[in-house]
């Protein structure tokens, strides 16, 4: 007797899958946008590369964040689990923290749709390097740290409104929100395009959209399941109901 076909597992995951980790997230009621307003400006690219003073802000804010001190939560470790197990799993990510790599996703199974808040790059000459070594510089001084190579301006390597998204990625995405079975969307206001359509696309293609997040998402009512229990027990849940059925 032959054992059934594992589903392949789309997951998108939003801010809301790190809030446990202490990372705020950006539009949810205590989200950093509605706090701050301003603070949005710090992630634009056009005022980022215009005005030396948001420059400035941005490296404190990073250093300020613990983001890169964050800790992978209960619902990034299940979503590894769940591809440990033996089921095919890929995550698309909004999320520039890193958190699902270090819960154990390899790293080639993780689309990070807006980049990484663990490296830098060069707006000039695109060199990369860690974080962690820009903001030491940061800590000893240089309050708007040029690149080491050609001078440009540094910024983290995600992408800033204003930005496009790497279509090589987005394109990958788009391949595995149609090829899927399952597609989660975890912790996302499914707001921003494109990233929101991929549940659109999931749905449209056969697959079964579970949404999980604490308020109403515009794909509720496609979803064949909506789930508004906090996502650190909802998830594990979840994914183990699903790994023990692919058994």
């Amino acid at each position: 007797m032959t054992k059934p076909t594992r589903p392949l597992v789309a997951l998108l995951s939003g801010a809301g899958i790190s809030t446990d980790s202490g990372i705020p997230d950006y539009r949810g009621p205590n989200g950093l946008w509605r706090k701050d307003p301003e603070a949005e400006k710090l992630v634009t690219y056009e005022y980022y590369m215009g005005d030396p003073e948001i420059r400035r802000r941005s490296w404190q804010l990073r250093r300020s964040n613990g983001a890169l001190r964050a800790e992978p939560n209960a619902a990034h470790r299940a979503v590894a689990g769940l591809e440990r197990s033996g089921v095919p799993v890929r995550v698309i990510t909004q999320n520039v923290d890193g958190l699902h790599q270090l819960a154990g996703m390899p790293a080639r199974k993780v689309l990070e749709l807006h980049g990484s808040a663990r490296s830098v790059v060069c707006t000039r000459c695109g060199a990369r390097g860690p974080m962690g070594d820009a903001l030491a510089r940061v800590e000893a001084g240089e309050e708007d740290p040029p690149c080491r190579e050609c001078g440009g301006i540094l910024k983290s390597a995600t992408v800033m409104f204003g930005e496009r998204l790497d279509p090589v990625v987005l394109g990958e995405a788009m391949g595995i929100s149609k090829a899927c079975q399952v597609f989660f969307a975890v912790g996302s206001s499914l707001q921003v395009q494109p990233a929101a359509g991929l549940a659109g696309v999931a749905a449209d293609h056969g697959a079964r959209l579970v949404v999980v997040n604490a308020e109403p998402t515009p794909y509720d009512d496609l979803a064949d399941e909506v789930v508004r229990e906090p996502i650190g027990t909802a998830l594990p849940r979840l994914l183990g109901e699903l790994a023990a059925a692919a058994r």
